[in-house]
C-alpha cells in the first residue's frame, strides 16, 4: 500500500463515449472500489481526478464520477484540463500537504491521463506504483484496448512505476 490512491478519470463520459464503453470496465471499477475500501480502512487518503473539456463540463453527468464507485465526503477532489493530472492543478499542494512519498494509481485513459500523469509524478520524485490491469482504455490505431495497456504497463515498469500482479 502507498501512502494515497489516485483515481483518474473514471468519468461516465469518458467510461462510456459514443455508445462504446471503455475496455474491462465493471472489472476495473470492482477493483478500483477494493483498493478504495483498504486505503480508507488503514485511513490512507483517497483522491479522484476528474477531467474537464467541451465533452465533460463540469456539473454534468457526463462529467460526474462513474456512480458504483466508493466515494466519501472526505475523499479529496481535483479538477484538470490537461492529460497531466498536475498541470495548472492543486494535486501538487495536496500530496504535499498530506506528506505523500508514494501513489497508487487506478483509472482512465491508459494512453492519455495515466501516462501523462504517472510519468509527471516520477519526475517530481513520487514512487509509483499500479496494478496490472489497473487502467484501461478504448482500441485505437488498429491496437485492442489490451494490446495499448500492455504496451504502456511494459514502458511503466521499472521505468516510471511499479507494475504488480492483480491480487
Amino acid at each position: 500500500m502507498e501512502d494515497v490512491l489516485l483515481v483518474i478519470d473514471l468519468q461516465n463520459g469518458v467510461c462510456n463515449e459514443n455508445g462504446a464503453t471503455i475496455d474491462h470496465l465493471e472489472e476495473l471499477i470492482a477493483f478500483t472500489n477494493q483498493r478504495i475500501d483498504r486505503y480508507r480502512a488503514a485511513a490512507h487518503p483517497i483522491i479522484f481526478v476528474q477531467h474537464e473539456d467541451e465533452a465533460l463540463i463540469y456539473g454534468e453527468p457526463s462529467w460526474q464520477l462513474y456512480p458504483e464507485l466508493h466515494q466519501e465526503k472526505s475523499d479529496k477532489y481535483v479538477r484538470k484540463t490537461h492529460a497531466n493530472s498536475f498541470f495548472q492543478t492543486n494535486l501538487q499542494s495536496i500530496l504535499i500537504d498530506l506528506g505523500v512519498g508514494s501513489i497508487e494509481f487506478a483509472g482512465a485513459q491508459t494512453e492519455y491521463c495515466m501516462d501523462g500523469t504517472i510519468k509527471f509524478a516520477h519526475g517530481l520524485g513520487y514512487k509509483n506504483s499500479l496494478y496490472s490491469y489497473a487502467t484501461s482504455t478504448y482500441p485505437s490505431n488498429g491496437l485492442s484496448a489490451p494490446a495499448i495497456i500492455d504496451w504502456y504497463e511494459g514502458i511503466w515498469q521499472g521505468r516510471y512505476a511499479r507494475i504488480l500482479p492483480q491480487p
